[in-house]
């Protein structure tokens, strides 16, 4: 399925994050230590990474472009409350009246390039369909989206460019691995890069 004038990437995208919080919230301090399928990241790398991109793109759809907005800081003495305060930040400035007309500034994705609302969301709504795979993988704890929602982000996984710039340092996402199965979401993973069969060590 992809994007459509009908789709509401807004609702589809809270999904998204109110999955990736609901997980995290289950997350004991010990589980911040456990390694994750992002290489090299523990689960508090990764809440980082999470918290970082949910302000930056809060910044964005406010019309504020600065990077500073993107930078990585510590998670605090409450690395869950942080991450569940973030979510819920993000989510109000999307809910913020005329969202959908603003232009993003991502200067994580290209420098300087304004996107449109709905393309941006989707990266927003597609980059925590899979962190929130990531946070059930390393928790292991069940994931389960519905159909419309896996069917919108297979479209947008379909169309990430799968080219040579996924094997640059910080790439969002690792070349596309092979899957087999029926399962929507291991497709999705599978296309960004994520082995559908990771095992936490």
């Amino acid at each position: 399925m992809l994007i459509t004038a009908n789709t509401d990437l807004l609702a589809l995208n809270a999904r998204a994050v109110h999955a990736s919080a609901d997980l995290v919230a289950q997350a004991s301090r010990a589980d911040l230590e456990r390694p994750t399928p992002c290489a090299g990241w523990r689960l508090r790398d990764l809440l980082a990474h999470m918290t970082a991109q949910h302000y930056g793109f809060a910044a964005a759809s406010a019309g504020d472009g600065d990077r500073a907005n993107w930078r990585i800081a510590e998670l605090g003495g409450d690395p869950v409350g942080t991450y569940l305060a973030a979510a819920g930040y993000v989510l109000a400035s999307f809910a913020a009246d005329g969202v959908l007309d603003q232009m993003f500034i991502l200067p994580e994705f290209q420098r300087g390039r304004s996107f449109r609302a709905p393309q941006a969301i989707s990266f927003h709504f597609i980059d925590y369909v899979v962190h929130s795979w990531d946070v059930a993988k390393t928790l292991d704890l069940p994931l389960r989206f519905d159909p419309t929602l896996l069917g919108v982000a297979l479209g947008i996984a379909r169309n990430v460019p799968d080219d040579i710039l996924r094997l640059a340092p910080g790439a969002a996402f690792a070349p596309t691995v092979p899957w087999a199965g029926d399962s929507v979401l291991d497709q999705i993973v599978a296309l960004l890069g994520r082995s559908p069969d990771w095992q936490r060590p």
